[in-house]
């Protein structure tokens, strides 16, 4: 019995045993299909949250100066909506009203990188019934707290110090805003998942009209359809691809992060979500498709590629300070891998933290949870409050 088995039961072998029986053709439409469900649940998730919080995220904006309490609003204000995107581009256009401050906004901008992570890491939290499965997902999901996490612990005190994002950042928007022109893309991906999101709500809706109570539903099925859709994807997926196509896609990954970060870019970019990119490998990594380290890199790159919305909305803006701060937000995920990537000695820091936080957390759920509610909105929220 190889690893793969050992947190299943007998009958869950021989449902697997039968399902192998299903052609693969059908079995690959089964998983998009499945695929396609995931994505819808992870919007209603997103949408749902936004729902509860009911607007709040607008009023953290006020009145913030000081730089920790800047960096805990964007963390919080992305958990809030579930989308370093909305965050970001809110920060560009508060900024290009000048109703925003560039300096305040710097440190926002870094804490919606922190806090779009959260998305993620409560998607792995539906692995939490098969303990080895768990511990995979859990690795692949916090290695991109750690990464940005320590990239703001690195970049935020030279930023305040030496102005290494704003300055060039400044420099860059000065000489292009002159030559921008407004632009808009729209990810036909990201459009089907609003369609499939929108109907789920619309019938919710006939529950109820309440923001709030709608906000709770939504959440509710999200989280529903993501737990059952990952259990079957996982599953599915282990018996679809061979054993020969998962060494060749993790040998092509191992040859060079570039390629992984490539990889992060082109789907981000695609789907107009980093959040969507990196919980989409949660279930690659679980199923024993994609190795952790390989799936790295990609996050690195959903990291970049998630800087175009907040640059399309900034060249929308055509304002020097908000294009400035949509280039602050692209040369921080550039210079947080420049620092930590090269360097094979620190390279995989943040892999191995994630990993000895999801051996703990394998045994003791309670320790995942915690997690979330501290690092995403215990710790901000209490940051904010004493600031």
């Amino acid at each position: 019995m190889t690893d793969d088995h050992l947190d299943e039961t007998p009958d869950e072998m021989v449902e697997e045993a039968q399902a192998r029986q299903m052609p693969s053709w059908l079995r690959f439409i089964l998983v998009l299909g499945l695929l396609y469900l995931f994505l819808v649940g992870v919007r209603l998730l997103e949408g749902g949250i936004k729902g509860v919080s009911g607007g709040a995220q607008e009023s953290l904006f006020e009145g913030i100066t000081n730089p920790l309490a800047a960096l805990a609003v964007g963390i919080l204000a992305t958990v809030l909506v579930q989308s370093s995107s909305v965050t970001t581009a809110t920060i560009v256009a508060l900024v290009a009203a000048g109703t925003l401050p560039f300096e305040t906004a710097v440190p926002m901008i870094m804490g919606a990188n922190i806090g779009t992570t959260v998305t993620n890491t409560l998607v792995s939290l539906g692995h939490a019934r098969r303990s080895a499965e768990f511990k995979l997902a859990f690795t692949a999901a916090t290695m991109h707290d750690f990464f940005n996490v320590m990239a703001v612990a690195i970049i935020l005190p030279l930023e305040l110090a030496f102005g290494i994002l704003s300055k060039p950042a400044l420099a860059i928007a000065e000489g292009l805003a002159g030559s921008v022109a407004g632009g808009s893309f729209n990810s036909p991906i990201k459009g089907a998942v609003n369609w499939g999101a929108t109907q789920i709500e619309e019938l919710l809706m006939l529950i109820t009209d309440d923001p709030r109570a709608l906000g709770a539903l939504m959440l509710i099925v999200g989280l529903l359809i993501i737990f059952l859709s990952l259990m079957y994807i996982t599953r599915n997926m282990k018996v679809l691809v061979a054993a020969r196509i998962e060494a060749s896609l993790n040998a092509t990954l191992a040859k060079s992060g570039l390629v992984g970060m490539g990889v992060g870019v082109i789907i981000t970019v695609a789907v107009q979500s980093s959040s969507i990119t990196t919980s989409i490998l949660i279930p690659l990594v679980a199923s024993g498709l994609l190795l952790v380290r390989n799936a790295y890199p990609i996050t690195l790159g959903a990291n970049v590629g998630t800087t175009i919305t907040a640059l399309l909305a900034a060249f929308a803006a055509s304002t020097v300070d908000g294009l400035a701060i949509a280039f602050v937000h692209l040369g921080f995920n550039l210079l947080g891998i420049l620092i930590l990537y090269p360097i094979p000695a620190i390279r995989h820091i943040p892999v191995r933290l994630a990993e000895g936080l999801a051996s703990v957390a394998m045994y003791q759920k309670w320790i995942a949870i915690g997690y979330v509610s501290v690092m995403f909105v215990g710790l901000p929220f209490l940051v904010i409050v004493l600031s």
